[in-house]
């Protein structure tokens, strides 16, 4: 996989669960037949808008984003179906061109994040599981904190 498939594949699943979460809420507030979708739906969105977080500073660092890229792409997970024209727009400009450079045999890694990085792609199943791993635990926790808005 390299950082365009990464990064189109969790933008168009960020905005698929953007649309599970509407849908949802859509039935729960408007139609007011059911609120049954919107806890599945608002913890698979909540699931995949930290993979997506995750993915993009995976990206930034490969690619050499520059700030104001990597917090428009943090952005676009805010706003509903943002990612996907973000991935786009990344693609028109060539930003998501290339392999992983910090793959073994390729560049030396030269900061923190970059060496993370390298780690990452020598172990990326060891990795993968790590990862997901994290992103349970912080989704776990957000969960007994509760939701961000009171219920009513």
């Amino acid at each position: 996989m390299n950082p365009r498939t990464l990064f189109r594949t969790v933008a168009v699943a960020e905005a698929l669960t953007w649309a599970f979460l509407l849908t949802g809420m859509f039935f729960k507030y408007i139609a007011r037949t059911t609120e049954a979708l919107v806890p599945p739906a608002g913890a698979l969105h909540g699931f995949v808008f930290l993979c997506f977080l995750a993915s993009t500073a995976f990206v930034w660092i490969n690619q050499r984003w520059s700030l104001r890229t990597g917090l428009l792409g943090f952005a676009s997970a805010v706003i509903p179906f943002a990612t996907v024209p973000f991935e786009r727009w990344l693609e028109r400009k060539g930003q998501l061109d290339g392999t992983w450079r910090l793959a073994p045999g390729r560049e030396a890694p030269g900061n923190p994040a970059e060496k993370l990085q390298a780690g990452v792609l020598r172990a990326p199943v060891v990795a993968a599981v790590i990862a997901v791993a994290g992103i349970a635990a912080v989704f776990t926790l957000l969960l007994i904190i509760g939701p961000p808005v009171p219920s009513s």
